[in-house]
């Protein structure tokens, strides 16, 4: 499909993309569509994504995170439609499981970025909470001829354990991410800058580093090296604890957000294999005798 009249038409109404006449390039995106305009970005919300995305809010965070250093700036938000336009990072590689396995210093530049989006102090307006998006994201599904994975209340009933522990051990919120896809890691080779902060919101950091690791396919040497490099030191086992028990976590809720895509026919991918994918895995994680020692420690 050719959207270049649609990017120009979007373009003529953005100030800094005013008289822009040269090339387009696709970028990517999963739910949304994302253009390179010379040395800008311009980011088109899928439909649907205005069910469960503050477009208001998120350009708060996405400006925020931009404030902290580990974000591009924000150029035009406009929160009626979910548009935006954001510098272009020139000389970056979008990260991939394989990128983060054989750029050399990939884990700890992304580490190093975590941490100062996490310190930051940057007041975030939302805070992201796992059960009440896995409850939000049940009632849309509820509205839609989608069913649920075979065991997948089953498999909710198992994690009340989960909430009850978090809920017994509170922890600070910081701002934080929230949606660590490997795509939205832009490296450098010199510092790794962070996009799309459509998920962001006030969270326990852990989850950052944990969903980081099943997205990026870490294996156990990564995840060592990523916790190594966040602490600068060896982690606190409640630490350790609370990144692996979020490991199984984010599949938990992922999985509903990709029967969302699947009901609403997202074409950019097979959203049903997805949500099996994850639910598969999942329930694997949960069911590893080293879950509950996981979770012990916390």
């Amino acid at each position: 499909m050719d959207d270049t009249a649609e990017i120009r038409a979007l373009a003529g109404s953005v100030p800094a993309l005013l008289g822009y006449a040269g090339p387009i390039e696709r970028l990517g995106g999963l739910t949304n569509r994302v253009y390179r305009l010379g040395g800008y970005c311009l980011r088109i919300p899928g439909p649907g994504t205005e069910a469960y995305i503050n477009r208001a809010q998120e350009a708060v965070m996405a400006r925020r995170a931009a404030e902290a250093g580990i974000s591009p700036e924000v150029v035009y938000a406009d929160p009626a439609s979910g548009g935006m336009v954001t510098r272009y990072v020139a000389g970056a590689v979008t990260l991939t499981p394989e990128g983060f396995a054989t750029r050399p210093g990939a884990v700890e530049r992304t580490a190093h970025a975590l941490r100062t989006l996490h310190r930051s102090g940057a007041g975030f307006p939302v805070r992201f909470e796992l059960f009440a998006m896995i409850d939000a994201y049940l009632k849309l599904l509820s509205a839609k001829t989608v069913p649920l994975p075979t065991g997948y209340a089953n498999v909710l009933a198992e994690a009340d354990r989960v909430r009850a522990a978090f809920a017994a051990r509170p922890v600070p919120l910081a701002p934080c991410h929230c949606d660590p896809l490997c795509e939205n890691f832009l490296d450098t080779g010199e510092k790794v800058w962070i996009v799309d902060w459509e998920y962001s919101g006030m969270n326990d950091p852990m989850w950052d580093l944990g969903d980081l690791s099943v997205e990026a396919a870490f294996t156990p040497a990564q995840d060592v090296e990523l916790l190594r490099a966040y602490f600068g030191a060896a982690p606190a086992r409640a630490d350790v604890g609370r990144m692996m028990i979020y490991k199984a976590m984010c599949d938990l809720l992922w999985t509903l957000w990709g029967l969302i895509q699947w009901a609403d026919n997202n074409p950019a991918d097979d959203f049903h294999a997805y949500a099996l994918r994850r639910f598969t895995r999942c329930r694997a994680l949960m069911a590893q005798p080293a879950f509950a020692t996981h979770l012990a420690a916390i």
